[in-house]
């Protein structure tokens, strides 16, 4: 049983990283960019950096565009949480 939640969590993992990698160039427009970071307990955690990390906007990009893209592909993950 755990190699079949292991394997549906290294998919996941894979589905967000490129939904990340998607987003990047967005980010890389403005003059910022974000990490993945690991998907733990059906949380994401990444690192905006660059003209993101003190952006004024960064709680809206990281709830209302990163967040929201990742959970309309992987409907399990609960949250994004930005590392700083």
């Amino acid at each position: 049983m755990i190699k079949v939640e292991e394997k549906k969590k290294n998919e996941e993992e894979t589905k967000i990283i490129e939904i990340i990698n998607k987003l990047r160039p967005f980010l890389v427009m403005d003059g910022g960019d974000l990490e993945f970071i690991k998907y733990e307990d059906n949380i994401v955690y990444i690192k905006l950096v660059g003209a993101c990390a003190n952006c004024y906007m960064l709680d809206y990009t990281l709830k209302e565009g990163i967040e929201t893209a990742i959970k309309e592909e992987v409907p399990s993950v609960k949250e994004v949480v930005n590392v700083e």
